[in-house]
């Protein structure tokens, strides 16, 4: 009887040890775009394989990454920050303050949203990084959170100076990178943290959000991200699969191009905008018609969401008055017309987040209604930043996260400043809308911020040069064959370190 228990256990204790050496599968839709941080930083961000000198929790406070500790001198003007002990790149070499300097400046000089902070220097003393300012600017921690400030170590760059592969100093390391669709990590020796409960991640790309849930419930995948409205309702009912829902500050808009004749009149703006049923288009392919966006921001960013907006809602009849006193006129075919010319353009939209395309489809059918002809794109999403420079972006249907700087003033700066950003406005600016951003940078007073916030949302409100279609939600799917997941509401850390095998 004890030898048949002592075999048992054994047999217990082989299939944990087979369970503790299986990798831990990961789905989701981005794909890995190339190894360097300005392309697929917040990838290697998400997965814990690199650190920024900063990070924030699921309720958007502040905490400490590379760095243990920070602080300013009174002016404003000197920032401190005290490098976390003991830190080691995947290589095994010391992170030091001289490598977080070189890569500060570096990343400055770029055109990342850490390009629009106001630096003088950025210099290495001791154990510390001494940034200095031209002027204060009370959000550079929050900015030093974002993904394209990741401190890589000197092994990382070929002898060009370029990325040629990824040696970070977080707890998991790279074992294999295969762009655009997988990468293979495993935990890092060098690590002095709380180490990992699972010692290895496959990490797979999958565009297609039902081919992601179906390998949800087939059990292929451990952990899925982003997951249709549609799927989400059958996987509930799945007695082996966790379902977890969070609201994010992300929002799904339209990126229109304002110096376009089609759409430089705020009159023309604001009648698409009126055109659009968001609460439709929230019930039917969202299954949540509290995700309609009726201003840029939803309400979750305290401060930014302002109640008092009047709220975008669809108004057909609106619609077409305002496109009259554009100078619009029907044609034969319904089709609206000016100079000779019909109001014809390309909607591009891409497949990464799943839900994309059918609402573009759905956007492309309402404003059908009010005579304007909207041809549906399905691409890359590169195309979008790709067409936003070159100038041939009509209008694009993109989702924007407001987290990659956790103070939405970064967002805000890097998107409305003139000539706009890759995910922001094109063609759009406005000299009042900048000098309230500057101001809100130099104010840590939360009070004093708060009428300036509400003054730059009315703007936006007005204008559209983005105009809101639909708020968001992350949905997640873990297998109940593992533990301790957590959600990150700003998308910045996945907490793949904490995962455990269930017992």
């Amino acid at each position: 009887m004890r030898r048949n228990w002592m075999i048992a256990a054994l047999i217990g204790l082989s299939t944990i040890g087979a369970a503790e050496a299986k990798p831990l599968k990961v789905v989701g839709p981005w794909e890995i775009a190339g190894i360097d941080p300005a392309q697929s930083g917040y990838l290697f961000s998400r997965m814990q394989v690199a650190e920024t000198l900063v990070s924030v929790d699921a309720s958007g406070k502040l905490v400490g990454g590379l760095a243990s500790s920070w602080s300013t001198e009174e002016d404003g003007l000197s920032w401190r920050f005290r490098l976390r002990d003991g830190a080691r790149f995947h290589d095994g070499s010391p992170v030091s303050a001289a490598i977080v300097a070189d890569t500060l400046r570096k990343v400055h000089a770029g055109t990342g949203v850490f390009s629009q902070v106001p630096v003088a220097a950025i210099e290495p003393e001791e154990n510390d990084v001494v940034i200095r300012l031209s002027k204060p600017f009370v959000a550079l921690p929050a900015y030093l959170v974002n993904f394209s400030t990741i401190v890589l170590a000197p092994s990382s760059f070929g002898a060009s100076g370029r990325v040629e592969r990824i040696v970070g100093s977080g707890p998991y390391r790279v074992k294999s990178l295969t762009p655009p669709l997988n990468m293979q990590l495993e935990v890092s020796p060098e690590w002095t943290g709380e180490k990992p409960g699972i010692a290895e991640v496959d990490y797979q790309a999958v565009g297609q959000g039902e081919t992601r849930a179906l390998m949800a419930e087939s059990g292929e995948a451990d952990l899925v991200f982003s997951m249709l409205p549609v799927s989400v309702e059958r996987l509930k009912r799945n007695a082996k699969l966790d379902v977890r829902i969070a609201t994010i500050p992300r929002t799904r808009l339209l990126k229109v191009n304002a110096a376009s004749p089609l759409f430089s009149d705020i009159r023309v703006r604001r009648a698409i905008s009126a055109a659009l049923d968001r609460e439709g288009i929230t019930k039917v392919i969202l299954r949540n018609s509290d995700l309609a966006a009726t201003q840029l921001f939803p309400k979750a960013l305290a401060g930014w969401h302002v109640p008092e907006l009047a709220p975008l809602k669809r108004d057909l009849t609106a619609a077409k008055v305002l496109l009259a006193d554009a100078g619009w006129t029907p044609g034969a075919d319904g089709i609206l017309q000016k100079d000779g010319k019909p109001f014809s353009f390309t909607l591009l939209t891409y497949a990464s987040w799943p839900e994309l395309p059918p609402i573009a489809t759905a956007i492309q059918a309402q404003l059908r209604q009010v005579g304007i002809d909207a041809k549906v794109s399905v691409g890359n999403s590169s195309e979008i930043p790709a067409r936003h420079k070159d100038g041939t972006l009509e209008m694009g249907l993109v989702s924007r996260l407001y987290s990659i700087v956790p103070d939405a003033i970064g967002v805000l700066r890097d998107d409305f400043r003139p000539g706009g950003s890759d995910w922001g406005a094109t063609g759009w600016a406005n000299d009042n809308l900048n000098g309230l951003i500057e101001s809100m940078a130099a104010t840590s007073d939360p009070a004093a911020r708060l009428p300036l916030q509400r003054r730059a949302m009315e703007i936006l409100q007005s204008e559209l040069p983005a105009i809101p279609v639909t708020w968001s939600e992350l949905a997640i799917v873990a297998n109940k064959r593992i533990s301790n997941v957590q959600v990150d509401p700003l998308e910045v850390n996945y907490g793949l370190a904490a995962v455990r095998w269930a017992q």
